[in-house]
C-alpha cells in the first residue's frame, strides 16, 4: 500500500496529542516529522509533550521545535483549557527522547525541498512556522500538495465573537498560508464542534485497553472538566484530530470552494476567517471550508486507530 506523506506542525494540547495518535500508527501515513509551536502553551511546554506523546506511544519521528512567538504579536496560551503544562491528566515516564537538532522551520523546508513526491502539510495549532517557512523559501509550494488546518470558523469564533483561536494568535501568519496560492483545506469551529467528546465517547476508548486508550481516556476526563468549566460543555470539541481522520477518508467532511479572507485590523473582528459562503462579492476562491462532518465515521476512525497500538 502506498503510503501519504505528512509533515504534522501541532501545539500539543489535548486534542493535538489525539491528532498525533491518529497519524503515528496508521498503515496508509508516513509521517516525516513534527515540527512545533507555541499556541496552547509555551513553545518549551507543548515541545515537552510533543516529545512525551512521542516517545509514550514509540512514534519515532524528528520532532522540531518551531516558533516561539507568532509573527506581529506576543505569544498567547490556553491554559484554561489545556492546564498548566499543556497537557494535563497524563503522568508520562522519564523523558529520554530528545529534539531534532534543526529549527521547525528549517526542517519544513528541507523535508519538502528534498521530497521526491507530494507531501500533506497538516496544521492543528497557530500557523506561525508554515507561513515563515513559505516566505523563507518558496520554492516548497512545489512539493505540499496540500495544507490541511484545525483553525478558523464561517460563523462565530471561540475566544471572540469573531475568531477561532489558532488563527487569532497569528492572524498575520494565516493571511499568508490562505493567500499562498496552494490548496488550503480549512476545518473549522463548524464542523470540530459536532464531534464532542461525550463521556460515553471516553467509555468506548477506554475498553480499547491499550496504551493509546489509556492515554485518551485520562487526558480527555481532564480536558472535558476544563471545558465545563469554561464553555459549560458536558464534553468537549474534538478538534484537532479532525484534519488527520480527513486524510484518513476525505468522505469524512463535506467541503465547500469559497474566498477566505484574514481579518487583519486589529478591529473587534480582528483574526475573523471571512469565508465568503455564498460567493456575494464573485472574488476567487482560495479555501476549502468543512461545512459538515459524519460524527459516527469520526469517532470509528479514532478507534480504529488507538487499536493501532495494541
Amino acid at each position: 500500500m502506498k503510503k501519504r506523506k505528512v509533515l504534522l506542525d501541532c501545539d500539543p494540547g489535548h486534542d493535538d496529542a489525539v491528532a498525533i495518535m491518529l497519524a503515528g500508527k496508521n498503515e496508509t501515513i508516513d509521517l516525516l516529522g513534527i515540527t512545533v509551536v507555541s499556541g496552547n502553551q509555551t513553545l518549551e511546554k507543548t515541545g515537552r509533550n510533543t516529545l512525551n506523546i512521542c516517545q509514550y506511544l514509540d512514534i519515532d519521528v524528528p520532532v522540531c521545535l518551531g516558533s516561539d512567538n507568532p509573527i506581529i504579536k506576543d505569544v498567547e496560551v490556553c491554559e484554561a483549557i489545556h492546564g498548566e503544562s499543556g497537557l494535563d491528566g497524563f503522568t508520562f515516564p522519564e523523558l529520554t527522547k530528545a529534539y531534532d537538532e534543526r529549527r521547525g522551520v528549517d526542517f519544513i523546508i528541507e523535508t519538502l525541498l528534498n521530497a521526491d513526491e507530494p507531501v500533506d502539510v497538516v496544521t492543528t495549532g497557530p500557523l506561525t512556522n508554515v507561513a515563515l517557512a513559505l516566505r523563507v523559501e518558496p520554492g516548497i509550494k512545489k512539493n505540499i500538495r496540500q495544507i490541511t488546518l484545525m483553525g478558523g470558523a464561517y460563523q462565530f469564533g471561540n475566544v471572540t465573537p469573531a475568531a477561532e483561536f489558532n488563527i487569532l494568535v497569528d492572524p498575520e501568519a494565516a493571511h499568508i498560508v490562505f493567500n499562498s496560492g496552494l490548496r488550503v483545506n480549512m476545518i473549522g469551529l463548524d464542523v470540530t464542534h459536532m464531534v464532542m467528546v461525550l463521556p460515553s465517547v471516553v467509555k468506548r476508548m477506554e475498553a480499547i485497553n491499550n496504551k493509546a486508550s489509556d492515554l485518551f481516556t485520562k487526558l480527555m476526563k481532564v480536558y472535558n472538566e476544563n471545558q465545563y468549566k469554561v464553555f459549560n460543555l458536558e464534553g468537549g470539541p474534538m478538534h484537532d484530530p479532525v484534519t488527520i481522520a480527513y486524510l484518513l477518508d476525505e468522505s469524512l467532511l463535506k467541503m465547500k470552494h469559497v474566498n477566505c479572507e484574514i481579518d487583519l485590523s486589529k478591529g473587534s473582528s480582528y483574526g475573523r476567517t471571512n469565508c465568503d459562503i455564498h460567493n456575494y462579492l464573485g472574488q476567487p476562491k482560495n479555501t476549502y471550508v468543512a461545512v459538515d462532518i459524519d460524527v459516527e465515521k469520526f469517532w470509528d476512525l479514532v478507534e480504529e486507530n488507538l487499536k493501532n497500538y495494541d
